[in-house]
């Protein structure tokens, strides 16, 4: 990262920052919010994988387990990305969450019309979802949090630890 300029590790800083601040607030909604549940959303799904989405609906046990999965993952991803821990894990479970979306509720050519639940517009395959997805990778190849960041302060802490004589 050293041979980037300041306005593009800046922007890159905030880009992870920005992505992070989504994952988490929206991680936190469904957290504090006891009766938020997964189960409209996977209902509602009219993708390629729309049966399994149902059937993991239909089963009490694992729609437990897909809410807290869910919440907690964007949490996690959100902190991750926020305080530059782990950055790399975050954006690859970021990644892994943003697919199951898009899988989901694929945007394909007149499924503003399939879904019961509102849309924020009308796409024609990209949507919000491979938005994130492409600046969660972007994030993941470009070590922004050595720049500012957790992992940039552990890893030098280490690498000093290291290099001193006992």
């Amino acid at each position: 990262m050293n041979s980037y300029s300041n306005s593009q590790k800046f922007w890159l800083v905030s880009l992870r920052l920005l992505v992070g601040w989504h994952f988490l607030y929206e991680g936190l909604v469904k957290v504090l919010n006891p009766k938020w549940t997964s189960l409209g959303y996977l209902m509602d799904s009219q993708g390629w994988f729309a049966s399994l989405f149902h059937s993991m609906a239909g089963n009490a046990g694992v729609l437990d387990t897909i809410n807290f999965l869910n919440a907690w993952g964007l949490v996690l991803v959100g902190l991750s990305l926020i305080v530059g821990c782990m950055v790399r894990t975050g954006c690859a479970g970021g990644i892994l969450l943003l697919l199951l979306y898009y899988l989901s509720h694929p945007p394909f050519i007149g499924s503003e019309n399939l879904y019961m639940l509102p849309r924020e517009g009308a796409y024609l395959w990209i949507d919000r979802n491979v938005t994130e997805i492409a600046a969660l990778a972007v994030l993941y190849v470009f070590p922004t949090s050595h720049v500012f960041g957790l992992d940039g302060y552990i890893s030098r802490f280490l690498k000093n630890k290291l290099s001193k004589p006992h």
